[in-house]
């Protein structure tokens, strides 16, 4: 089965930060694999950006290198490789430099029916003075578009503040706030599994399902990432991505797969969520910290032994579990559980539908016990869906309970690549889709929730708790959902 190819119309694409990690690691890598595709050709061009001195050819260089090191072996076709460098184009610019900005000007088109965008992969305290600077000139048009990477803030009110700047140019419709766990192709699925089908929706609320899990876990550390240090787990996984799977999950039907349809349900779910605040915050909230472990096959490092001197002491939390709700008629006592971290047991992310029990059980005399059903979806890696149900274990001689997966592979089932997140993102902007971007309204409620957890951690004397690097977390995130007679799923059950 192969996947539909929808090309786009030509653009200019202008990367601002274009010699940045996430230029060569993510953007470059993604737009090859669509060209590649043919979802655009050389029509369309790509304009870097950055202080660095380089020209035109060590651009084209530059991607050719990073297409040899982050795509794999098998999707490098050379003379594909040099069409795809050939519309690439660079300009040294300081962007606080007024007078670089003519050679910008030099490399866009005015047709109207090249699409104009902007990713502004740099720092966010460059978003205001950047889209001040495009808006003196003629790089601004009405239908351009502005990519901005997180971190949008580090609370709500620096958040407004860059958003304040931005959209005092760009309007909201221009503006696609990027988060790529929106773009992965599982997540988009959620949608297709809860509204494409009648299966699961008239039982997806709280007379059925008992509650709700979240993971996302890597097994690599922090290392010397000066920002994590600033954001730690909460900023960094919970306050954007997680909350965003929350509002996919819990969110109501929309009414059209239009991107404001879709937003406005997500902004009901981050809304009705209930405020963790004074006291609830230790009840209802563990944050943790990794420590160095030694073997004599292998040594990982703590996270304070990953930091600077002046770092030392640091109470970043590298681990956060809670506990949410949400107050709704649909989800009403339906606990929410989140778990996210660095260093942990394995790298997972994966949503886990836990059922509840059926009310009576006809099988008194059979082996085994019936178990409440589970649906699974994984995010990474192996993405996929699985379900957990009972079955009779097959055989004479009674009744034999077992519990047995219905598995949907995707590698399995399409036997494809599967597109990388930023490969839809990127182009959905030149499509002018926003149904995977963040609105404003969303990135505020999302930080009025978590503002009052973090201000709390910052008051209190204690420090985050301990765990063990490649163990699933410290003891009080067992204890946060045990004490509900509760247990977290495993990636090794089922």
């Amino acid at each position: 089965m192969s996947s539909r190819i929808i090309p786009v119309p030509p653009f200019d694409y202008v990367v601002f930060g274009a010699t940045g990690d996430l230029t060569k690691r993510k953007l470059i890598p993604a737009l090859y694999h669509r060209f590649k595709d043919g979802q655009f050709d050389e029509q369309s061009r790509i304009i870097g950006v950055s202080r660095t001195k380089w020209d035109d050819e060590q651009f084209k260089q530059i991607a050719r290198d990073c297409i040899a090191e982050f795509v794999e072996p098998e999707y490098q076709d050379k003379k594909t490789i040099e069409r795809f460098a050939s519309i690439f184009t660079y300009v040294p610019n300081d962007v606080s430099d007024e007078a670089h900005w003519a050679d910008l000007s030099s490399k866009l088109r005015e047709d109207p029916r090249i699409v104009r965008a902007f990713y502004l992969a740099v720092a966010p305290d460059l978003f205001g003075p950047i889209c001040e600077y495009l808006a003196k000139k003629e790089y601004y048009r009405r239908d351009a578009r502005v990519v901005i990477e997180k971190p949008l803030g580090h609370d709500l009110a620096s958040s407004k503040q860059i958003n304040d700047e931005v959209t005092r140019i760009f309007r909201e419709d221009q503006v696609y706030r990027i988060d790529h766990y929106l773009g992965k192709e599982t997540v988009q699925n959620l949608l297709a599994l809860r509204f494409a089908n009648m299966l699961f929706e008239p039982i997806w609320n709280s007379a059925h399902i008992d509650h709700i899990q979240v993971t996302v876990a890597e097994s690599v550390g922090a290392g010397t990432r000066g920002y994590y240090d600033e954001s730690g787990a909460l900023r960094d996984m919970i306050q954007n991505h997680m909350l965003q799977l929350l509002c996919l999950v819990a969110m109501e039907p929309p009414a059209s797969d239009d991107a404001n349809a879709l937003r406005d349900e997500k902004l009901k779910v981050l809304r009705s969520l209930k405020p963790i605040t004074g006291d609830a915050v230790s009840k209802f909230t563990v944050r943790g910290q990794y420590r160095g472990v030694s073997s004599e096959t292998a040594s990982v490092k703590g996270y304070q032994d990953e930091l600077p001197p002046e770092k030392k002491g640091s109470k970043t939390e590298t681990f956060v579990a809670l506990k949410a709700e949400i107050e709704n008629w649909r989800w009403a006592g339906v606990p929410f559980y989140f778990r996210t971290g660095k260093r942990m047991a394995s790298r997972v992310s994966e949503i886990v539908i836990q059922f509840r029990a059926i009310p009576h059980s006809m099988f008194d005399h059979a082996e085994g016990a019936p178990r409440a059903n589970k649906l699974i979806i994984r995010l990474q890696p192996d993405e996929g869906v699985k379900l957990l149900m009972m079955i009779k274990d097959p055989g004479p001689g009674g009744m034999r309970l077992r519990e047995v997966p219905l598995n949907l592979s995707f590698a399995q089932t399409f036997q494809e690549r599967t597109p990388e997140a930023y490969e839809r993102l990127l182009l959905d902007v030149i499509r002018g889709n926003q149904t995977l971007f963040m609105r404003r309204d969303e990135l505020e409620a999302a930080w009025m929730w978590v503002d009052p957890i973090r201000q709390a951690w910052d008051a209190s004397s204690d420090s985050p708790q301990p765990y063990v690097a490649g163990t699933w977390g410290p003891t009080g995130s067992i204890a946060l959902i045990e004490r509900d007679g509760r247990t977290w799923h495993e990636e090794d059950e089922g």
